[in-house]
Parts: structure tokens; C-alpha cells; sequence
């Protein structure tokens, strides 16, 4: 039996971000591509998980969503403050200390859930496992630094 060819494409990133927006503009209720990038550790890994995404819809802090920052460019990132006033949301990576921004109009896309180790099983982002791992790592920010020491030095192979 032949195993099945999986063919992979690379795109800059302008281009892969309009064609999500796209989708999502057309009606496609949810879009799903695999992380490429390390801001998300320790839950989700570089080119191991993937994320499903939707409009953004109602966005809150919390949220991990797809925007254009100021910074950085586009970013898979948790949104930590949005000062509704002046439309400036604050994001940052779950594997970083440092901090990024956007105008609310540059969230493109929220996710909805999440697929982790390959394993083609969803966690959703309304599910238990998720809203723990979310505020546990949320509050855990002042040793945050130390434990993705840790994670890089033991567990993860690069």
C-alpha cells in the first residue's frame, strides 16, 4: 500500500492572510491552516498544530485572534486588552513576554478552536481544557518567562 503525498506550499504572508479574509468574506464558516511560528508555546507548536478560524465576530479579551499588528505584521496571537475608544487592541503571544498592537479593524479572523499533536481532534475554544490552559497561563505571566525556559530546555526538540 502507497502512503498517501502531502504537498505543502508556502506563501507570503499578505497574500495567505487576504486569501483567509477571503474565504471567510465568501461564507466558508471556518478556515483551518497549520501554526507556523513559536508566539503561541507551550500549547500550541510550530508546524505541529493548526488552527480553526471564523469571522471575528464579537471579539473580547481572551480571545485568540488573526490580525495585522502594528509591530509585527499578521500574528496568531491572544488579544490582552481592547480599549474601545481609541479601537487599539493590545496582543500578545502565549510564548511571549513582549507585547504587540492593532486597530480593531485588523482583527481578521478569531479562533474557534484548535487541533493539537496531529491528531485531527478539535478543542474547541468554549471547551473546559481550553478556558483552563487559557487562564491558568493568562495568570501565570509574572514566571511565564522561567516555565518557557523550561519547556524550551526539556521538552521541546527543535
Amino acid at each position: 500500500m502507497m502512503a498517501e503525498m502531502i504537498h505543502t506550499k508556502c506563501y507570503d504572508n499578505a497574500l495567505f492572510v487576504s486569501e483567509i479574509v477571503k474565504l471567510l468574506d465568501e461564507g466558508k464558516t471556518e478556515v483551518i491552516f497549520t501554526i507556523n511560528g513559536r508566539s503561541m508555546r507551550p500549547f500550541i507548536e510550530h508546524k505541529r498544530d493548526s488552527v480553526v478560524l471564523s469571522k471575528a465576530n464579537n471579539i473580547k479579551e481572551g480571545d485568540v485572534v488573526l490580525a495585522k499588528s502594528i509591530e509585527k505584521g499578521y500574528v496568531v496571537h491572544r488579544l490582552v486588552k481592547i480599549d474601545r475608544k481609541s479601537k487599539v487592541c493590545v496582543l500578545r503571544g502565549d510564548g511571549n513576554l513582549d507585547m504587540e498592537h492593532c486597530f480593531e479593524k485588523d482583527v481578521l479572523a478569531k479562533a474557534v478552536a484548535f487541533v493539537r499533536k496531529k491528531k485531527r481532534q478539535r478543542v474547541g475554544v468554549d471547551s473546559f481544557q481550553w478556558k483552563a490552559y487559557s487562564w491558568l497561563w493568562t495568570h501565570l505571566l509574572p514566571v511565564r518567562r522561567h516555565l518557557l525556559a523550561l519547556h524550551r530546555r526539556l521538552i521541546i526538540v527543535n
